[in-house]
Parts: C-alpha cells; sequence; structure tokens
C-alpha cells in the first residue's frame, strides 16, 4: 500500500455520504479548502488554479496510461482465448477424423460387436465395491461436515460476528473490530493501551489487565493497521490481511467460529474494480466456496463441460476410462 492508498478508506466514507458523487465530493472539498487553509489566499488564486491542474493532469494521465494498459491486456488474451479455442478446435476436428474411419464387419461380426458393448454398457453402470465404499465415505463426510456446519454461527451483517466484548467486521481486504470501553469517563489517548502485532492484538486502559488480547486469526500488515477511539467510549481496530483473498472464521482464535459459507461480499465493492479484475475476483471467491463445500471448482466444471460435449459429438468412441485431471 502506497503512502496514499492508506487514505482510501476515508475518501470512500466521504464518497458514501455524498449522495451527489463526485461533484458534491469536489465541492466539499474546495470549501473546506477556501475555509480552514489558506489554499486560495495564500499565493493567489491563479497559482492556486495552477496546482490544481498540475496535479489533475499527473493523475489523469496516470489513470488514462492504466486504462489503455488494461484494455491492451484484455485485448492479448481475447487474441489468446482464440487461439486456443482455434487449436482445439482443430485437435477435434482431428480426432474426428481418425475415429471416423470406417470399418466393413459382417452381420455375425456386427451382431457381436453390439451385444458385446450392450454388456459392456450394463456393467460400467454398475458401481464396484469400491466406489461403493467411496460413495458411503463420501456420504458420511458430507453429513458429517453438514452436522459441523450447524454448530457454527451465522455472520453479522458486516460478516463478521457480535461477541460479549467485543464486534468484528471483514471485507477481504480488512478485518475492523470495535471495543467498547466502559471507564466511567470519556476517553483519551493518554488512557489507553493498544498494541497490535502481526499475529497479536491487545487493547485496554493504561494500568489494568486488556480488557481483549489475544492471538489473530491470521496474519497482518502492521504497518498498514491503525485505531481510532470513537465518541470517547469505544477504540475501533482497523487491520489490514495479508491474504485478500480469503475470509476469516473467527477474530482471534479463542473466538467461537462462523460460517463463512454464508459470508455476503458487499457489491459496491466488486463494483469499484474493473472489469477483469472483478472477474478475477469473483472467480477466486466461487472457487474458495466450492472448495470449502467438496465441490468442483470453475475450472473442473469447464473440464467436465468440454468432456461431455466432445462424448456427445463423438459417440462411437469409449470414454469409460476418462479421468478429468
Amino acid at each position: 500500500m502506497s503512502q496514499t492508498d492508506r487514505f482510501d478508506s476515508v475518501f470512500l466514507s466521504l464518497a458514501q455520504q455524498l449522495r451527489g458523487g463526485v461533484p458534491e465530493m469536489l465541492d466539499v472539498m474546495f470549501d473546506f479548502l477556501s475555509r480552514k487553509t489558506d489554499f486560495y489566499s495564500g499565493a493567489g488564486v491563479d497559482q492556486a488554479r495552477s496546482l490544481l491542474l498540475e496535479k489533475f493532469d499527473k493523475h489523469g494521465g496516470k489513470a488514462m496510461k492504466e486504462a489503455e494498459e488494461a484494455r491492451k491486456r484484455k485485448e492479448e488474451n481475447e487474441r489468446k482465448l482464440a487461439e486456443r479455442r482455434a487449436a482445439q478446435k482443430a485437435k477435434e476436428e482431428e480426432e474426428f477424423k481418425n475415429a471416423a474411419q470406417v470399418v466393413e464387419l459382417t452381420d455375425e461380426e456386427a451382431a457381436a460387436f453390439e451385444k458385446e458393448q450392450e454388456a459392456k454398457k450394463k456393467a460400467d453402470m454398475q458401481p464396484t465395491s469400491s466406489e461403493k465404499a467411496a460413495a458411503a465415505k463420501e456420504d458420511e463426510e458430507e453429513a458429517a461436515e453438514e452436522e459441523k456446519e450447524k454448530n457454527l454461527m451465522k455472520p453479522n451483517s458486516g460478516n463478521g460476528a457480535d461477541l460479549a466484548k467485543y464486534q468484528w467486521t471483514q471485507t477481504l481486504q480488512e478485518v475492523e473490530c470495535r471495543i467498547p470501553i466502559n471507564a466511567g469517563f470519556a476517553l483519551k489517548s493518554r488512557d489507553v493501551v493498544v498494541k497490535i502485532e502481526k499475529t497479536h492484538v491487545a487493547v485496554g486502559l493504561k494500568n489494568q489487565p486488556p480488557v481483549v488480547e489475544g492471538k489473530l486469526c491470521a496474519t497482518i500488515k502492521v504497518e498498514n493497521c491503525n485505531w481510532v477511539i470513537e465518541n470517547g467510549k469505544a477504540i475501533v481496530l482497523t487491520l489490514e490481511k495479508i491474504n485478500d483473498m480469503e475470509w476469516w472464521n473467527r477474530f482471534l482464535d479463542s473466538d467461537p467460529p462462523i460460517n463463512t459459507k454464508e459470508v455476503q461480499p458487499e457489491n459496491s465493492k466488486l463494483s469499484d474494480l474493473d472489469g477483469e479484475t472483478r472477474a478475477m475476483v469473483e472467480k477466486m471467491m466461487y472457487d474458495q466456496r466450492q472448495k470449502e463445500m467438496g465441490l468442483p471448482t470453475s475450472d473442473d466444471k469447464k473440464k467436465q463441460d468440454m468432456l461431455a460435449k466432445f462424448m456427445e459429438q463423438h459417440p462411437e468412441m469409449d470414454f469409460s476410462n476418462a479421468k478429468i485431471g
């Protein structure tokens, strides 16, 4: 995270509160500069305008360059996809050509071959003892998993949990923990002790045992974490995850776990991403849920669909021993 990225949450919060979008946000910012700073009066309006245009051109050029690079990457990916599809089509046509060699049989040979194929088809439809055992084991594991999930907490509206001493919420990138402190007076920074480490946090009043202390569910980027005192009554921690493609199932190791299968990502956050990045994130989230449920990922399903299509196009070929890797 760059020096400026750490303020993204502040500007996002401001933008979400202003219904007028970017125009109203700019109006608020320049109103602030005119009332609370010497932006206009310090060096004159002309210099202020020059400074504004300088920053506008700097970041506008960067944004246009990134958009152009994203467009080129998309075109390159589409070109490679078209080449792969063409190669796959040529391969299928070649296989079909090789498989379509006509062999003339006598009536007796044809009848024997048909009978053999029918017997083989019936045999293939009957599961072997090992397949039955594997299916029974899979049913047992699914039942155990379902029973285990019944004991998991349902996530709160922020995809975290409301616990006795604190409330925590999360996005894919960050975890926020709100810890009420019953001190009997309005809290100041000098009154509290907050320790944030890579895998551990401790929060409480000075010269008193911590209100919350323990090992975190996963590792965090300490340099990008922060904390604030909310209304003199609570301490709010904002922690940045190292793995920003994984949902936490608890805040501290000692907490009861939540059911991450019921986590609901914020569509508004995904809509902020460009099309290519959003598609990648949604695919990773989908694959994570599929793996947790023991189901095929998107890549697995794609392979299965391709094999099913090929089998449909070539019924004369034997796929009884085909495996999808």
